[in-house]
């Protein structure tokens, strides 16, 4: 079956590569992002979201209210942390560590409400990221440019099935009838968050609490997916472009640190909740491993 041409990646010819700015990262693949390709119903519907969130969080200057940022601000840590980083990145994407099943669905929960996708497509996406990291068969590889690896691939569904035509690496999820249900119902969630922050705080709520909060959200996540595979260093030999990033790191509570996620994917640090029994099987590096994965013989994990 013939595909169409203009949604299939094409390789850039020598003399045409190009650096990212301050960067020794090499766009060697094109993309068509905006014309010239096929835009799925589900791109259209991606972009809408994307943008009326955007636009929405242009209104906070002009609501500007205490009680309404501080009641952002807490649902981005909150989400950040226990929805993203511990959920979706570190219990469900790497298996780092087991939860009881209700706190592990509480803070899947919480990832939901990031507005950043169900957990099955979430975890996929992620797990392909790893398996294929910085190839033509990426993710969101800044080998494709920096804005398709920041954000151009969530608008390109037809990247994602020409280089996984199944979402076979998420049966472990899939086996589960709470992570089918939320699939199924995504977009009711979250319209359902929105419905109850206007309900309680009316527009200026909503423009924090939905607006500005979800379009942090978004660009703090994306820069590991981008700026940590463009800018920072390398303490060890991980054969990609992953990158240590202390500026990105102060914003993702951590996860800047994504070269050494790349090292050790699988690690983990989860104090209390390990000191109170409620995480268990909290995997960390063992010294053969680091000794494996180093560059120097000076290198230490952090």
């Amino acid at each position: 079956m013939l595909r169409n041409p203009a949604t299939v990646s094409t390789v850039v010819k020598e003399s045409e590569h190009t650096k990212i700015v301050l960067s020794d990262v090499v766009v060697t693949r094109k993309r068509n992002l905006l014309w010239a390709r096929k835009w799925r119903a589900i791109d259209i519907q991606t972009g809408v979201l994307i943008l009326a969130i955007h636009l929405l969080s242009l209104f906070a200057p002009f609501r500007f209210d205490w009680d309404a940022f501080l009641f952002a601000f807490f649902r981005w840590v909150f989400c950040g942390i226990f929805g993203i980083t511990l959920s979706y990145h570190r219990n469900l994407a790497h298996r780092s560590l087991k939860l009881p099943k209700c706190l592990e669905y509480m803070f899947a929960y919480l990832g939901v409400l990031s507005f950043q996708g169900d957990p099955i497509f979430w975890v996929s996406i992620h797990r392909f990221h790893h398996q294929y990291v910085d190839s033509e068969k990426d993710s969101h590889s800044p080998i494709f440019g920096f804005w398709f690896s920041h954000m151009g691939w969530l608008f390109d569904s037809g990247y994602l099935i020409e280089k996984y035509q199944k979402s076979n690496n998420v049966e472990d999820l899939k086996n589960q009838v709470f992570y089918r249900f939320i699939k199924r119902t995504y977009i009711l969630h979250i319209s359902a968050y929105a419905a109850l922050v206007y309900a309680y705080g009316g527009f200026t709520y909503l423009v924090w609490a939905v607006g500005v909060a979800t379009t942090w959200g978004y660009h703090t996540t994306f820069l590991v997916n981008s700026a940590c595979h463009i800018w920072g260093t390398q303490s060890w030999d991980t054969g990609d472009l992953s990158k240590n990033n202390w500026w990105v790191a102060l914003v993702t509570f951590g996860e800047g640190w994504h070269n050494n996620h790349h090292a050790f994917e699988y690690s983990a640090r989860h104090g209390f909740l390990e000191a109170v029994g409620l995480a268990t099987n909290v995997k960390l590096p063992n010294e053969a491993h680091k000794l494996k994965k180093s560059s120097t013989s000076h290198n230490k994990f952090k």
